[in-house]
């Protein structure tokens, strides 16, 4: 259970390293994204300054999809501070696990998650604009 805990919240905790992209107006970080798996997150712009990005799990597919991680649906579960244009840095927590994350936004339509945990233990997904 551990193993998916871990795998779950790496997983959800992703991002990479891409184009850096606009962040406001359309093609920005705000709406629905979605993975191959058919996870998907809702990304806004938030914070005191408008700059920081918030991620909300709004669903969860796969082998990750336990009745303990489905209890993080419709949840915040992310909050990073803008680095660049078109990427962020923050962290991931769900279920008592977290990762360091990084969200980059590759294009219009895609935003990559890396999340590490003890920085050797990284994950990186892409999630499309649905």
């Amino acid at each position: 259970m551990n193993i998916l805990k871990t795998s779950f919240a790496i997983g959800v905790l992703c991002a990479a390293t891409a184009v850096p992209v606009m962040a406001q107006g359309a093609g920005g970080p705000n709406g629905t994204f979605v993975d191959s798996f058919g996870t998907s997150f809702s990304f806004k712009l938030c914070g005191d300054s408008g700059t920081d990005l918030c991620g909300t799990l709004t669903s969860l597919k796969g082998k990750s999809a336990t009745p303990e991680n489905l209890a993080f649906v419709g949840k915040q579960v992310m909050q990073a501070k803008q680095t660049a244009p078109g990427q962020w840095k923050g962290s991931l927590s769900a279920g008592g696990i977290s990762a360091d994350a990084t969200v980059t936004q590759a294009g219009p339509d895609t935003m990559n998650i890396q999340g590490c945990r003890a920085v050797i233990l990284c994950q990186t997904l892409s999630y499309n604009r649905s």
